[in-house]
């Protein structure tokens, strides 16, 4: 059998429920044991949040931390979407704050070097982390216990890919004498940071003098400012130019007023816009599990007549409630459009592999939301845009119509129906192919004992050593006079492995699947027909003309 984590007769980890307290390694400030692992759940009143902060600091180095170390976690352990840090060496982790009522510590050391170890502090706060006074834990005796540290609870430092931040008591009415700082950013991710106030009600005043909100573009208030703000009107989105941003509130003796809540995100992972015709997106950190207390947003914008094709590669998020059997916890969300306002095209969890979905217009946003707990693998998607087309036939014929401003950046040679000598025309602003069936590699082939003719279109969107080449197979039904095209391949066909019909014309009766026809007359053939019936009137003309004379 293995030999104890912890050896007997040393304290080590708990669950400490006061509302406030502290706690620090074995033996502390003398060294640590050798392999030891404490496991501290820090558990106060439901709504409120646990703020965390720590006088003393010193475990081995590594550079990734392997050794001995400290990991943080926002709610219960080992969930490692709820991981805040990992922390080793001689610098103290940053003050913490929860996003809900649950903080977990975890303290591992190997078998070899033990340094003094650390001592922390915690109280309970109201949601939004702490107020830091003028004394910094850092410079406290290394035994003191400083409940008197912790004051209303706002500020802190937020290190995930996304979050809220409010005043103090919102949304009732701030405290006077109020100064709160939070330091966002310094995760890893390298990504400039986004700040959206959903709400804003503070003092005003000429300059600002009073009660305000003052944003700066970097960590700390020696960087540069980005704006500083009071009254009733909302600040506008702001967007770091570095992955940290440092907000400071700050009210005075009198008046104050409802407060805010603003939402941050990074611009990375967590936020992006595609503008190119074909992509793929994962969840932040795929394939490893994705952090908690996310709200990404991914949007797709591609040009006018464009559609959106997304395909679901991969999938494991947190599973349906078994109480409402509804995605209710983490869950991924399409929305047609570039906002939440537009149609719903599907919402999914756990391990579902949803089918192919495509936009009626040319955006789509997708949309991640994480809860406070339980992380999985996260998911992995592929997108293609469906460029616009009109594609019909006759008995004899094919005539394929793209408008020019949906290929604007491609030659005329880039467009062609089975091979190169087929290259499209630019007649007006389009490209058109106007060929017969015995031509460009067309071939006649039985489905559902119907006769079909069918070929292959080819859009090379190559760039350099980059071979991009998306191909259509274009069908005819000679006897019906019904043509449809289907995107069969890109440059990654097991990305986009299930064909599906492409071209936008009128919807099926509801219930079928994403397949679009476009039917045409056959207008050669309607000018053959009134020749043929002007020719027999003139011959019947002539006859009658004949008999006269």
């Amino acid at each position: 059998s293995h030999p104890p984590l912890c050896p007997p007769g040393i304290k080590c980890g708990g669950v400490l429920s006061a509302p406030s307290g502290n706690f620090s390694s074995p033996n502390f400030p003398g060294p640590y044991p050798y392999e030891t692992e404490c496991t501290w759940l820090i558990v106060v009143a439901e709504g409120s949040s646990v703020l965390l902060s720590f006088s003393h600091f010193e475990l081995e180095y590594h550079a990734a931390c392997a050794y001995d170390y400290l990991q943080v976690y926002n709610g219960a352990t080992r969930d490692r979407g709820n991981l805040l840090g990992t922390f080793c060496g001689h610098s103290p982790p940053p003050p913490f704050s929860s996003a809900w009522h649950v903080m977990a510590i975890v303290f591992h050391s190997d078998r070899h070097v033990a340094k003094h170890g650390f001592a922390a502090v915690y109280q309970k706060g109201s949601g939004e982390g702490w107020q830091w006074q003028s004394i910094h834990p850092s410079v406290l005796p290394q035994h003191a216990h400083h409940p008197c540290l912790l004051t209303d609870a706002c500020g802190g430092q937020l290190t995930g890919l996304s979050g809220e931040i409010t005043s103090p008591r919102y949304p009732e009415s701030y405290p006077n004498d109020v100064e709160c700082r939070w330091s966002i950013g310094g995760a890893g991710a390298g990504s400039p940071l986004t700040l959206v106030f959903a709400d804003f009600q503070v003092e005003g005043g000429q300059g600002c003098g009073f009660d305000y909100v003052a944003l700066f573009d970097g960590p700390t208030t020696a960087s540069p400012r980005l704006g500083c703000y009071c009254g009733s009107a909302r600040p506008p989105r702001t967007v770091s130019s570095a992955p940290h941003l440092f907000v400071l509130f700050k009210s005075d003796f009198n008046i104050g007023g409802r407060g805010f809540k603003a939402h941050f995100y990074s611009a990375g992972e967590c936020q992006e816009v595609f503008t190119t015709i074909k992509g793929n997106l994962s969840s932040p950190r795929y394939p490893n599990f994705y952090p908690n207390n996310l709200n990404c947003q991914w949007s797709i914008q591609l040009p006018m007549g464009y559609r959106v094709k997304v395909f679901f590669l991969d999938m494991e998020l947190e599973g349906r409630s078994s109480l409402t059997s509804g995605c209710d916890y983490d869950h991924l969300s399409a929305f047609d459009g570039g906002t939440e306002n537009g149609s719903l095209l599907g919402r999914w969890c756990g391990r579902e592999t949803p089918a192919p979905i495509t936009s009626h217009s040319n955006q789509l946003l997708l949309v991640l939301h994480t809860d406070r707990n339980t992380a999985k693998r996260g998911f992995s998607i592929a997108y293609v845009g469906v460029v616009p087309m009109n594609v019909s036939c006759t008995r004899t014929d094919f005539h394929i119509q793209i408008p020019v401003q949906s290929l604007a950046q491609l030659e005329r040679n880039r467009i062609y129906l089975g091979t190169p000598s087929c290259a499209a025309q630019v007649v007006g602003g389009n490209f058109k192919i106007h060929t017969r069936f015995d031509t460009c590699g067309t071939e006649s082939q039985k489905r559902n004992n119907t006769s079909i003719i069918i070929s292959t279109l080819y859009i090379d969107f190559s760039a350099g050593d980059q071979e991009d080449v998306h191909q259509y197979e274009v069908q005819c039904e000679p006897k019906r006079k019904e043509a449809s095209v289907t995107l069969i391949a890109s440059p990654d066909p097991s990305r986009l492995s299930q064909a599906e019909n492409l071209v936008d014309a009128q919807q099926r009766e509801a219930g079928e699947m994403d397949t679009h026809e476009i039917k045409s007359q056959d207008t050669s053939d309607i000018v053959f027909i009134s020749i043929c019936i002007l020719a027999g009137l003139l011959m019947v003309i002539a006859v009658v003309g004949l008999v006269l004379l």
